[in-house]
């Protein structure tokens, strides 16, 4: 046999394997052994065997393979095969869709599951909104797994965020009058000017010249976050808990975290750690947008240096009219107002479009976030931009 032809056979046997590992038992395309056997049988136990719930134990002669119901110890058996067999994305998507189709969540209230699973965003999302049923040893086990997936996001952001807002911070500290020669910022100047460079005189004209201006101390903006602790914005709590968290420790901020539903929690005095942030939501219930807004307006005491930003998917339970009136008073009074529809990776979520666009009408683009373009849309914040032309030319429509 010709080195082609075992080639192109290798190229169909690894197609069939394939196809065998997607469409299941009855498809008959290969023969599975050792670890594709192993795979398989995991595969199978979550997406062949209708819509029972793990750990009900109830009998399904029916059904091919594997499954998942019994006992704990047989769940914890499966979060550990597929974090051997697949990638943790893979992994990630595989323990979603155990919540969603087996109730898989109904057995995160058992200490021993924590220790199997893959920590991630959304898998603190689940845990959160078991909160308030888990019994105590369960509560220590999810706030372990809670800390490594919120430690991990803080190394992530800390460091840009930080970066980031300080050197918008800067740039709106700066002045083109300086009043001394001291006050001005040459390095800064030099690179303004670049543009007037005369090379018979090998000198650069300072048509314009750029101060270090103010050098208070003190604080320069305030920033206040309003989470939405709907169950659609799991993800966004999280993410907007980490980021309050770091943008409290800039001493250049005076930053407040409030979140809600149909009441209003105030989070600030928590900010130094997110995990005790996360731990005092309530993920679910109704929302009332308006009753959060007016909260935040008494949190603002500083309008042209206050940064009011609000994430939610907008679907407001309270009195619309009032939350539209609220909104453009802070914005006639120079608050720089942010709406973001989720802070996450997964896009925009469902959201209420006549909302959308009635802020819109006031000069308040709502749009989805994600965690690495929020550092950037801060700054741009801090600088008093257009937020439209910002979300045109850093964020896909």
């Amino acid at each position: 046999m010709s080195a082609a032809a075992t080639t192109e056979g290798s190229a169909v046997s690894e197609r069939a394997r394939r196809w065998r590992l997607v469409l299941g038992r009855e498809s008959r395309c290969a023969t599975l052994s050792g670890t594709d056997q192993a795979m398989d049988s995991a595969l199978e136990a979550l997406y062949n065997r209708g819509d029972r719930v793990p750990g009900a134990g109830r009998p399904d002669s029916d059904e091919r393979g594997a499954d998942l119901s019994g006992s704990a110890p047989r769940v914890s058996r499966w979060l550990g095969d597929i974090r051997e067999y697949f990638p943790s994305s893979v992994v990630q998507v595989m323990q979603s869709d155990a919540m969603d189709r087996l109730g898989l969540h109904q057995l995160l209230l058992e200490p021993e599951m924590m220790a199997a699973v893959e920590p991630d965003v959304h898998l603190v999302g689940t845990l959160l909104s078991l909160n308030r049923v888990m019994p105590a040893e369960a509560r220590e086990s999810a706030r372990a797994v809670v800390r490594t997936v919120v430690d991990d996001l803080e190394r992530r952001v800390a460091q840009k965020t930080r970066s980031v807002v300080r050197g918008a911070i800067d740039r709106t500290a700066r002045t083109h009058r300086p009043r001394r020669v001291a006050d001005i910022d040459w390095n800064a100047t030099i690179r303004r000017n670049l543009a007037h460079y005369l090379p018979e005189h090998r000198t650069v004209v300072p048509q314009t010249l750029v101060g270090h201006g103010r050098r208070s101390r003190g604080v320069h903006k305030d920033v206040v976050l309003a989470v939405d602790q709907s169950g659609s914005m799991a993800s966004s709590v999280v993410y907007a808990s980490v980021f309050g968290a770091v943008l409290a420790s800039m001493s250049t901020l005076k930053t407040s975290l409030i979140v809600f539903d149909t009441a209003v929690v105030d989070l600030t005095d928590q900010l130094t750690d997110p995990v005790e942030v996360l731990f005092g939501t309530q993920l679910g219930g109704g929302t009332n947008i308006n009753r959060a807004i007016g909260y935040g307006q008494e949190l603002i005491d500083r309008p042209q240096d206050s940064i009011f930003v609000l994430v939610s998917d907008l679907y407001e339970g309270g009195v619309r009219e009032e939350m539209l009136r609220r909104v453009a008073a802070m914005r006639s009074a120079g608050v720089q107002v942010v709406v973001l529809l989720a802070l996450s990776d997964e896009g925009a979520p469902s959201y209420d479009r006549r909302n959308a666009a009635a802020l819109a009408e006031l000069g308040v683009p709502a749009f989805a976030c994600t965690p690495d373009a929020f550092p950037e849309l801060m700054a741009a914040a801090i600088q008093g931009q257009p937020l439209d032309a910002w979300v045109e030319k850093h964020l896909d429509e």
